[in-house]
C-alpha cells in the first residue's frame, strides 16, 4: 500500500491521506480547489471543479495513473443548479475516457466558500 500526503491541514487534523494505493487501485480523497490555504475560484463552480480535479489528479499521478484509469469520480456541490458549470468541467476533463459518476448536493462543505468537492477512483491492471 502506498499513501501520498498533499500537505492539507486537514489531512493531518483527522487523519487522512489524498490518495491511497492498493494492488491496482487507486482512492484520492475528497479535494476542494484550497491550495495552500486559499480557496481558488470563489464564486465559480467550474474554476473550483478544474482546480479540484487538477490537485486530485496531481494525486493520482504520484500514484503512477493517469486520466485514463479513472473508473468513477464523485462531485458533491452546495448548489446543485451548479450542476451545468461542474459538469461542463468534468466533460472537459474527461470526456475522451469518460468514467462512471455521480454529482450530489450537500448541505455545506468545510469552507463556507467550497462550492464544489471532488474525488476519484481508478483502476491500473496489473497495478
Amino acid at each position: 500500500m502506498y499513501r501520498v500526503g498533499s500537505g492539507t491541514p486537514w489531512e493531518d487534523k483527522y487523519g487522512y491521506a489524498r490518495a491511497v494505493a492498493y494492488g491496482p487501485h487507486v482512492a484520492v480523497a475528497g479535494t476542494t480547489a484550497t491550495v495552500n490555504g486559499t480557496v481558488i475560484g470563489v464564486g465559480d463552480p467550474y474554476v473550483q471543479t478544474m482546480v479540484a480535479f487538477g490537485i486530485a489528479m496531481d494525486a493520482l499521478r504520484r500514484c503512477g495513473l493517469d486520466s485514463q484509469h479513472v473508473v468513477r469520480t464523485r462531485m458533491y456541490v452546495v448548489d446543485i443548479t451548479d450542476a451545468d458549470e461542474v459538469g461542463r468541467a468534468h466533460r472537459e476533463l474527461f470526456g475522451a475516457t469518460p468514467p462512471a459518476a455521480s454529482m450530489l448536493e450537500v448541505n455545506r462543505l468545510m469552507h463556507p466558500d467550497h462550492l464544489v468537492e471532488v474525488e476519484i477512483d481508478a483502476y491500473a491492471e496489473g497495478g
